[in-house]
């Protein structure tokens, strides 16, 4: 005796049966009918699913040769942890998240060595103007705040990266409906119709970065994105000279998640744009297998500008090669009041003239 196929509704979930009446496949929970060939069609669908693949081979860094890192020093900071490498003639220095001064800690040892470097493109001045404006159209802003005075320090520091390379094949399937409404003398109608869309190809991804360094918030460090990586260049320790480097604390697999997380939503983005026509799309399932997964590990160059208002730390943060600019601000509380309260009149107002109208149809 043959196994007998059981069918799921795919609009709510529910068992299907066939009706005699209608002959055809009908849902008694949502009375949605269905041909026999569209379920069939579906059921392989279904059985064509597949689980994620994301896996990656890192290869990323290089082991330091002797003699390259001579004139190199570790320094690190006892309030938030952060080991910065710099050359041997810096001056004393101070953290560049936090501010709090740093401790010399010797030669620079282990860690790998950088693949690629994106070497600075804007100063430390062009930093200073992108931070005046940044503050620019900012009503809400304390006045006393833009003062050039409440700058404590701008560094340049060259930011660890991970850089992801891979292929993507994946395969989407989307649950869509059309509506269509009518009426008559009698009634108003509404149709929905529903539909399995599927999408399927490949999709390539070069140097996706997830910054290696738990200091540096990811929300900043993916704000001042794109850099663009055509201006790289193998690292050379003389790109250093002048400027700071963040030494990662997350290593290449550490990375792994974050940068699967970038690629599955660039990946379920790029296939989604493509379902259109429908009133409703929603993914339903999908699967991505990666292939020729490469990890490379490259510094990227940012300014970092600390300043202090009534007794605490904003940290902006700039694109060393393009000048986007990203930080936190403080807020103007009496401005706020006073604009919060023109906004709640504006409101009022409003529903007042809507209720008035309505009272007069």
């Amino acid at each position: 005796m043959g196994e007998i196929q059981e069918y799921k509704c795919p609009c709510c979930g529910g068992g299907i049966a066939f009706d005699s009446n209608v002959q055809k496949m009908k849902c008694p929970y949502c009375d949605t009918e269905f041909e026999m060939e569209t379920l069939a069609g579906y059921d392989s669908e279904l059985k064509n699913d597949r689980a994620d693949d994301m896996k990656w081979e890192s290869s990323a860094g290089k082991e330091w040769q002797d003699g390259e890192t001579d004139g190199l020093r570790t320094y690190v900071c006892k309030s938030c942890g952060g080991e910065i490498v710099c050359d041997e003639n810096a001056a004393a220095l101070s953290c560049p998240y936090c501010g709090n001064p740093v401790v010399l800690m010797g030669q620079f040892k282990g860690a790998l060595k950088p693949d690629y470097v994106i070497p600075f493109k804007l100063d430390k001045k062009a930093a200073k103007a992108a931070l005046k404006r940044h503050y620019e159209g900012k009503r809400l802003l304390p006045k006393v705040f833009k003062e050039e005075n409440h700058i404590d320090e701008v560094k340049g520091v060259y930011v660890p990266f991970w850089l992801f390379d891979a292929g993507a094949d994946a395969n989407i399937r989307y649950k869509a409906t059309k509506v269509r409404a009518w009426s008559d003398s009698k009634y108003d109608y509404t149709e929905t119709s529903f539909f399995a869309v599927t999408r399927g190809g490949n999709i390539a991804f070069e140097k996706v970065p997830v910054d290696g360094s738990t200091k540096m918030p990811d929300d900043f460090m993916e704000s001042i994105e794109p850099f663009d990586f055509s201006e790289a260049v193998d690292f050379k320790t003389a790109y250093l000279a002048g400027y700071l480097a963040d030494k990662y604390d997350v290593d290449a697999g550490q990375s792994v998640e974050r940068a699967n997380v970038r690629i599955r939503q660039s990946t379920e983005d790029a296939f989604g744009a493509t379902v259109k026509g429908y009133t409703t799309v929603v993914r339903e399932a999908g699967s991505i297998q990666l292939h020729n997964g490469k990890i490379k590990y490259a510094l990227f160059p940012v300014w970092l500008l600390s300043t202090t208002w009534k007794g605490k730390n904003y940290l902006f943060a700039m694109n060393g090669q393009t000048g986007k600019m990203v930080g936190d601000l403080p807020l103007d509380k009496t401005a706020y009041a006073k604009w919060l309260f023109g906004l709640t009149g504006i409101i009022s107002a409003a529903v007042f003239a809507a209720s008035y109208l309505l009272w007069l149809l």
